[in-house]
């Protein structure tokens, strides 16, 4: 856990000091969020933060490469792919006489506090560094390029890593930056050449890159429900080529109209020799005489856009790594800032570097099952639900239990994932499974058929279709209708209807015997407003959603004179929505429920938005949540907004609207889906098993009806009678909640005076968030 002071006191402590960030080796998207987030933290602590141009080379160079920074050096970056401050490979720096260099460079500025934005080679040549630091600074002295009183002032080199990698193979941190984006440009190909191979019956082998970690080629084929997978961490066995192929033609036969099979640029056999993708066309053309074609993806991984996770990551270790800098002392080990859960925490940088390299000598000495134990829990069970899923045998006997399956709430991206990887297990389990159409509605008017689930993890909305409609009104025909198919178990995929649907259900047991059956809430809600979980399905997607609107509208800026957009997003009471896109826009403000605000905020933002203007910026971003306030409307703030700023700025609004639920699941919401279907039919599976007697399921216990949910890293269940205490019923979500810590973070980096320890009493623990009214 991150360390606790009084940050009062840190603001003060930058006054006096220098810091430079530099971003090295390879670019990752979000690189720029990151360099925004520490120049601005930087400058907010009152320390001056110098800009170091093309990595490494830029340090050893000196003279223009580094660069004193203002608020407006970082300006429009966030929205940027690649790094706009450079990134070079180096191979002064790996000299003695490089290293001199930079630190004479660095001295002459008065740096003594490094940010590295870059992968474990980077990070490992700013280790060396900081250790050699002292002895550099005695040959610069000796060498009569400093004086010896230079040199005791600058006696110690602080240095703070920030992982900026696409492969995600850094050990110790959930995430690295970069990752999440070229999931996201990943799936959007694979999204497209399905379509292309379902029309000519083709059989595609996609290339990703990952050097020799996996982890993109893993999350793509369980976001795509892919047919083969080869990865560098789990060779395939001896005569994979026949197995492979007799998959390939016994998904033919089943209708599928196409194959995809994808393979990690670092791809091996068991005995280490690499598995080409040209190889396996070729095999897949020979042996079976499929249209196939490779398609290597390449570069395009590492650009576009950044997602919103990777700026709202960047933007939290960011901030983070310059509380670690202006709180070292000359003993505290160097770190890199890493994300648990949904927290940023310090990691020992060395000890994660060894840990990184330990992958790669297990992977070396054939030790594959203790390599993929090595690359951190959540890749080991990503490649165990996808073996769980892709290498299905067939059913040995048919189960006596039924399960139905329903969406309840507005649809949202992500449920059918989560459908398609529920209904696929519970199959090889034997069980037998109904698809309810329309939510509890369906579910009373005995709504049940079934279809195939092929090709459902990529399509957004509800296939199944959904409705808001509670089951209190037609708790009756619920009951007939679960006798009638002799129902099991209930699978509910859906928002705030769907807990307290399941709630209802739980409550009338008594009343009903045929309602004392496992029932499992899987939240899916673009407001993340379900109580027992940190995400909902969808969410992820609607962030990126309006993100992307936003950053299109601010755009349309460009070239104009100064403008002030007002723009509304989805969420009903729950702020989520706009926090989260505010801080992936780089939002001035976000207007929500649970942060009450008043007439004087409002003029103080309009205030700050005039001093911007004044100062060479074009546009201004401000957000509100649909139900922040009963009388600050959209049109209020709008009209406050045009009145206030007249003769300085114009306003327009935006209402994003419905475009919010977001097409096309995020690779995120895929991949959670995909979990959390698998995870609910385990736990369903379980609790039938235990509480079968009598020739039927009879389960009465409250925790034998709950949310399946995502709390820091754990999954688990909640039994939704302990939820309900902590539920807001009237406003719809619960009455605490993770997310609002990020909200001094949000105005801090929009240079609002918010108070540091208001910050860090809320980047602690956030089951201490404060709640909101």
């Amino acid at each position: 856990k991150m360390s606790s002071i009084d940050l009062e006191k840190l603001k003060m402590t930058g006054a006096g000091r220098a810091m430079a960030v530099l971003t090295s080796g390879g670019d990752a998207q979000g690189m720029n969020a990151a360099v925004r987030a520490v120049t601005r933290m930087g400058i907010y602590v009152g320390a001056k933060v110098y800009l170091i141009y093309e990595g490494y080379q830029g340090m050893v160079d000196g003279g223009d490469n580094i660069k004193l920074a203002n608020w407006q050096s970082v300006s429009n970056i966030i929205q940027q792919g690649g790094t706009a401050i450079g990134s070079a490979r180096c191979k002064a720096f790996t000299t003695r006489e490089g290293r001199i260099a930079a630190a004479f460079n660095l001295v002459k500025k008065g740096i003594t506090n490094l940010c590295v934005c870059g992968g474990d080679g980077s990070l490992t040549g700013a280790n060396i560094f900081r250790c050699e630091w002292s002895s550099l600074l005695d040959e610069l002295v000796q060498k009569g390029r400093i004086t010896d009183t230079l040199a005791k002032q600058h006696a110690h080199l602080n240095i703070v890593g920030l992982v900026g990698s696409i492969d995600n193979d850094f050990c110790g941190t959930d995430m690295t930056i970069g990752a999440d984006s070229a999931l996201h440009r990943i799936m959007e190909i694979i999204d497209a050449i399905m379509t292309t191979a379902q029309s000519h019956q083709r059989t595609f082998v996609l290339e990703v890159m990952g050097r020799h970690c996996g982890y993109l080629a893993l999350v793509s084929a369980l976001a795509s429900g892919a047919d083969w997978l080869f990865i560098p961490e789990a060779p395939p066995q001896e005569g994979w080529e026949d197995r492979m192929c007799d998959r390939l033609e016994g998904s033919r036969t089943t209708g599928s109209r196409l194959n995809i099979i994808i393979i990690a640029e670092g791809a091996i056999d068991i005995n280490g020799k690499p598995i080409s993708s040209t190889y396996v066309k070729d095999l897949v053309v020979q042996r079976l005489g499929y249209d196939t074609r490779v398609t290597v993806l390449g570069h395009v991984q590492r650009g576009g856009t950044p997602s919103a996770f990777d700026r709202i990551l960047s933007s939290k270790l960011g901030v983070e790594a310059v509380v670690a800098l202006m709180e070292a002392t000359p003993d505290t080990p160097p770190c890199a800032i890493g994300l648990s859960g949904n927290q940023a925490v310090r990691l020992p940088l060395m000890e994660c570097v060894e840990m990184t390299k330990l992958v790669q000598i297990a992977m070396d000495e054939k030790r594959f099952e203790e390599a993929i134990k090595l690359r951190g829990g959540s890749f080991e069970n990503n490649w165990k639900i996808y073996k769980l899923l892709s290498f299905q045998k067939p059913v040995q006997s048919e189960s006596k239990v039924s399960l139905a399956v329903l969406n309840v709430g507005a649809p949202a991206a992500g449920m059918n994932a989560a459908v398609r990887s529920a209904v696929r297990l519970a199959l090889t389990h034997g069980q037998k499974v109904y698809a309810v159409h329309d939510g509890f509605q369906g579910l009373a008017d005995g709504k049940m058929e079934w279809h195939s689930v092929a090709g459902w993890t990529g399509q957004g909305g509800s296939l199944l279709g959904t409705k808001r409609t509670l089951p209190e009104k037609h708790m009756e025909k619920i009951v007939e209708t679960i006798s009638k198919f002799n129902i099991s178990a209930l699978l509910v995929i859906g928002g705030f209807e769907g807990y307290a649907g399941v709630l209802q259900l739980f409550e009338a047991r008594g009343r009903y015997d045929e309602l004392c059956i496992p029932m499992c809430l899987i939240p899916a809600t673009v407001s993340n407003n379900v109580p027992g979980t940190d995400f909902s399905l969808g969410a992820d997607t609607a962030v990126n959603a309006a993100m992307e609107g936003c950053d299109k509208i601010k755009q349309s800026a460009s070239g104009t004179k100064r403008r002030v957009f007002v723009v509304e997003t989805m969420g009903g009471f729950c702020g989520y929505l706009a926090t989260c896109t505010g801080i992936a826009v780089g939002a001035d403000a976000a207007y929500i429920f649970e942060d009450p605000f008043n007439i004087q905020d409002l003029k103080t933002n309009v205030d700050h938005l005039t001093e911007k203007m004044k100062k060479d910026v074009q546009r201004g971003l401000v957000l509100r949540n649909e139900k922040c306030h009963e009388n600050y409307t959209t049109d209020f703030i709008h009209r406050l907004y045009s009145s206030e700023g007249k003769g300085i700025f114009d306003c327009r609004v935006n209402v994003l609207g419905h475009l919010q639920q977001g097409g096309a699941p995020s690779p995120f919401d895929r991949n959670f889906g995909t979990k959390l279907g698998v995870r609910a039919i385990q736990w369903i599976s379980e609790r039938m098993t235990e509480n079968f007697r009598q020739g039927r399921v009879f389960a009465n216990s409250p925790s034998t009806a709950c949310v399946l949910g995502l709390n820091r890293k754990v999954i688990s269940f909640s039994p939704v009678t302990e939820l309900k205490a902590v539920t807001d019923f009237e406003h719809r979500m619960p009455r605490v909640q993770w997310w609002f810590n990020l909200r001094p973070m949000l105005r801090m980096l929009a240079r609002y005076q918010t108070s540091f320890s208001l910050y860090e009493m809320e980047r602690g623990d956030y089951t201490k968030a404060i709640p909101y009214r």
